[in-house]
């Protein structure tokens, strides 16, 4: 129960209104200044990152740009790496390949979508070279160049040796110290060129296209000292195989030492284990040589010994026979037939040439007496009248035939409707030219007719 002192416009029990705050004026962003701040906060909170993942969607775009997708068990991010960045990469990403990726987070605007833009990117568990370098070795394994169908011998005693390295290494002066060693006389053509650093690939490559125009050289070597695989990196690009594979002459590649092995090995003519091994391996020694050349010599006399001595055998053993026991004397009447034969068609040639001889003569002398060259005269002046009366007749026939043709002529003309078109007549056609319209009644009002002048066509519409 419920007492009240007084009345009043305000009940006990009435609640006291709650005052409302005020609410902030809103902020209503579009979908691009969103975008655009949230582009902003990631770029600025991971503006250097390192991502692991599987690189899945691999696509090589015609700008240069690589667009690819990392991946783990549970979430995948977008990603970019530009031209600019993708060249200094050694190896080719590819799908499948777990890699450890370096860039900053970014937000593709257009699409609303994050991704990392990567600025270097390296295989996870495994060094870049090293899958660069099985890349290029299976591709060009693939295409054949590894292939000992393709390698060509060494020339046993070349005239000009050309040597590709460079000559602030050991491996120019090993070289040419063992080649003057073995053979001091030889023509040496050297091209000096880079062998490690930045563009040495390029200049080994153009070192190698300048000594294949130099003309006859034998055998070349291309090579350097050992080291690092990255000392060696020159030596396992594609433009450097490509170059060994195009030389005329073969090519001994001596890279490194004995355990390190490159694509240039592969593509070679012949491997090298060092820069020493592939000059002992272009010539031998003068001396080995000339022991050559000798033992070719002893084993020729001996061998035309030997063939003497088995035809000599024989020529006795056939002598002994009953058969061949007579030989030189029947081989002397066998001689002596064939002299007398040839004897006798010689004396039966010359008999038979001097009755043809006088058969002519008798023939020229009654030629001579019979007047032939009278005879002969007399038909060519007829001939030539003959020939003069034929031409008359001819003329006057063609004379006679040409004024018949234009007589003809004219009377068909005159009688031609071209002739009376000329003096200013026409004829009137249907539409079609089936007919000639021969009266005004034969058209009604509308039809078409062709009127044909002297010079071209009237289509006209009767009215």
């Amino acid at each position: 129960m419920i007492f009240v002192n007084h009345l009043s416009s305000k009940l006990p029990f009435d609640k006291e209104p709650e005052r409302q705050p005020e609410s902030p004026a809103r902020r209503i962003l579009s979908v691009s200044e969103l975008t655009t701040e949230i582009r902003n906060l990631l770029e600025t909170r991971y503006f250097d990152s390192w991502v692991e993942g599987e690189i899945s969607n691999c696509r090589h775009w015609q700008s240069g740009h690589l667009y690819f997708t990392l991946k783990d068990q549970n979430s995948q991010l977008k990603a970019v790496m530009f031209r600019t960045a993708l060249r200094h990469l050694k190896f080719t990403p590819e799908d499948g390949q777990h890699v450890v990726a370096r860039g900053r987070v970014s937000v593709y605007e257009r699409k609303g979508e994050y991704q990392i833009i990567c600025e270097y990117l390296e295989p996870h568990g495994r060094g870049a070279l090293q899958i660069a370098f099985e890349q290029l070795k299976k591709r060009l394994q693939d295409e054949g160049l590894f292939d000992q169908t393709r390698k060509r011998p060494l020339p046993r005693l070349p005239r000009k040796i050309g040597i590709v390295t460079s000559l602030d290494g050991a491996a120019i002066r090993d070289i040419i110290k063992v080649l003057k060693r073995r053979h001091p006389n030889l023509h040496l053509i050297i091209k000096p060129t880079r062998v490690q650093g930045d563009n040495a690939s390029e200049a080994i490559a153009r070192s190698l296209e300048a000594i294949a125009k130099i003309q006859g050289v034998d055998v070349i070597i291309v090579g350097r000292g050992g080291g690092s695989i990255e000392d060696l990196w020159a030596f396992n690009e594609e433009s450097v195989a490509r170059a060994i594979v195009k030389m005329p002459a073969p090519v001994i590649s001596a890279v490194g030492h004995e355990i390190d092995f490159t694509i240039a090995d592969f593509v070679a003519d012949l491997r090298a284990a060092t820069p020493s091994a592939a000059a002992e391996l272009v010539i031998a020694a003068k001396e080995e040589v000339t022991s050559y050349i000798e033992s070719l010599h002893n084993r020729t006399q001996t061998s035309i010994r030997i063939a003497l001595q088995q035809a000599t055998r024989q020529l006795h053993s056939l002598d002994r026979r009953p058969g061949l026991t007579s030989w030189p004397a029947r081989l002397a009447s066998y001689l002596r037939h064939i002299a007398d034969m040839t004897h006798g068609l010689r004396h039966a040639g010359h008999e038979g040439l001097d009755n043809r001889r006088r058969w002519l003569h008798d023939l020229q002398h009654r030629l001579e007496t019979s007047g032939f060259r009278r005879t002969l005269s007399t038909s060519h002046t007829r001939l030539v009248a003959a020939d003069g009366q034929t031409n008359s007749a001819i003329k006057r026939i063609l004379q006679t035939r040409d004024a018949q043709f234009r007589v003809l002529a004219g009377r068909l003309d005159n009688l031609s409707p071209l002739g009376v078109l000329a003096r200013g007549y026409s004829i009137c056609w249907n539409a079609d030219r089936t007919a000639i319209i021969f009266d005004a009644e034969n058209t009604n009002s509308g039809d078409t007719v062709r009127v044909t002048l002297r010079r071209g066509e009237l289509s006209c519409e009767v009215k």
